[in-house]
């Protein structure tokens, strides 16, 4: 009689574990391999509503920001580190490098919760040769290979040093912070 409920009781743990798994569905019915996020994973721009707002630098020597607000439409996922941020200038690319100052967290995102990061970057003058005439952003999420684009039309992009992505005119002078929990 022992032997009996032992095994029936393990047996009834097993079956109460086994109903933890949501099959990576997220009960929205997308789980048919649509790439539907599951639970925990990165989060992928696919599922994320992106918001960008502007401080723009009002003229060269001045400083200006570039905020970018994602909101989780999926299953609940994770940001882990700095995004990759990207501008471009005609047939010239240059990466962004992360704020020194800023320290990365893992921040893990409910469905409709935002997380936002910024782009500092100093105003460059147009047409100079220590600038880059910014046409394009792009930034990836840790994690994903999706990149987005918008339109950068908040002016030129200083540059500093010598050497970097732009033809070796300098890396970019700007910065790209970690991401912050936005909203309530």
């Amino acid at each position: 009689m022992r032997a009996t409920s032992l095994t029936v009781a393990a047996l009834a743990a097993a079956l109460l574990l086994s109903g933890c798994d949501d099959g990576g569905d997220g009960g929205d019915g997308g789980g048919s391999g649509s790439g539907a996020d599951k639970a925990g994973d990165a989060c992928a721009l696919a599922h994320t509503g992106v918001q960008i707002a502007a401080s723009a630098a009002p003229s060269a020597g001045d400083s200006g920001t570039v905020t970018v607000t994602l909101t989780n439409q999926g299953a609940e996922c994770t940001l882990n580190g700095f995004p990759s941020v990207g501008l471009q200038a005609g047939g010239t690319s240059s990466t962004v490098p992360a704020d020194k100052a800023a320290k990365a967290q893992k921040l893990t995102l409910a469905k409709d919760a935002t997380a936002s990061f910024t782009i500092t970057y100093v105003r460059g003058g147009a047409g100079a040769t220590k600038s880059l005439a910014v046409k394009t952003g792009t930034f990836t999420l840790p994690g994903s290979g999706d990149k987005h684009r918008f339109t950068w039309s908040y002016g030129d992009v200083a540059l500093k040093g010598g050497k970097g992505g732009t033809g070796g005119k300098g890396e970019p002078n700007a910065s790209v912070t970690a991401f912050q929990q936005a909203g309530d």
